[in-house]
């Protein structure tokens, strides 16, 4: 134990810096349990409590700023990229959207609790162009929040922290098949739930760009509704003329204007699943005359990146 204590202060601020920053650019390596075995050991050397909070806020503050800037560049290309190597990519960018569009930069100040949140809603508010004297206050605001709570409570608990510290030392082989067990069982859990979910929504009826373009200027035109969030629809131009109901919205207000018409649905996500959603609760309500576009606002522009769909309202 001795040894670990000599470590921690010889370089535990080089190790603080480092898992930070790369969990925050989005590798997964997981600094919250290193800030909290952090906290734990700097009760024995409490000067490195206020040096451990200010290098995990500078190294959350280096990711940030690249993630921001990267957002407000790439935009959308980029929330893709971020969402492929989510566990539930499917509902990745929609999530991270809804709640930018719901609180603003103030996401910020909690997003680092969960799992590659952190660079997503910086993304979204390189985005939505935030202004970067707010974004620099939210983001250190929320780096503060994430690491001090997290050196906190190695000062809480540091009476029953330092003893398992002491006996996974010993027994460092079972901790590590431990962890690696949990790791695997969640992957497991979190991979049914999306198959599950796949499984259920492919139920949805399909039709392909061309298939709608081959509509155009008949009477079998179908109204084409966007599903993406509002914040997404105000930042990212649509098919044009599309009418604009996003998942999270109540339906009442719909239900009568879409009760005799056909409809395909759109969202700019993997496997056109916030589309399917729509569809999905529409015929929970008796609204059965829906269909999912194959590859959404991708395959529209990759189609026909200028092509035009008149006769479409903007607003109900």
């Amino acid at each position: 134990m001795n040894e670990l204590q000599q470590l921690n202060e010889s370089h535990g601020l080089l190790l603080v810096f480092v898992n930070v920053l790369l969990e925050q650019i989005g590798l997964p390596v997981p600094a919250y349990p290193t800030l909290i075995v952090t906290g734990a050991l700097a009760m024995q050397s409490k000067p490195l409590l206020g040096a451990g909070v200010l290098v995990a806020m500078f190294a959350c503050l280096i990711a940030d700023t690249l993630w921001y800037f990267a957002g407000k560049r790439y935009g959308g290309v980029l929330l893709k990229s971020i969402c492929k190597i989510s566990l539930s990519q499917d509902t990745c960018i929609r999530q991270g959207l809804n709640v930018y569009d719901r609180v603003g930069p103030r996401a910020m100040l909690l997003s680092k609790f969960l799992p590659g949140a952190g660079a997503l809603v910086t993304t979204v508010a390189g985005m939505n162009a935030t202004p970067f004297a707010l974004f620099m206050r939210y983001s250190l605001a929320g780096s503060f929040i994430w690491a001090g709570s997290a050196l906190l409570l190695g000062m809480l608990f540091t009476d029953a922290i330092i003893p398992l510290l002491g006996w996974l030392t010993g027994y460092l082989p079972l901790a590590i098949g431990s962890v690696l067990l949990a790791l695997g069982l969640f992957i497991g859990w979190k991979y049914w739930k999306r198959r599950r979910l796949m499984k259920r929504t492919s139920k949805v009826p399909r039709i392909t760009v061309p298939q709608l373009l081959a509509l155009r200027d008949t009477d079998d035109m179908p109204l084409i509704i966007d599903v993406r969030p509002k914040f997404h629809t105000a930042v990212v131009e649509g098919i044009p003329g599309a009418l604009s109901i996003s998942l999270e919205e109540p339906l009442d207000p719909w239900l009568d204007q879409l009760s005799d018409v056909d409809m395909v649905f759109y969202c700019a996500c993997p496997n056109e699943l916030s589309a399917a959603l729509l569809a999905e609760k529409l015929r929970a309500r008796g609204l059965t005359r829906g269909k999912a576009l194959i590859g959404g606002l991708d395959a529209w522009r990759e189609a026909h990146p200028d092509q035009d769909i008149p006769g479409q309202a903007a607003t109900a």
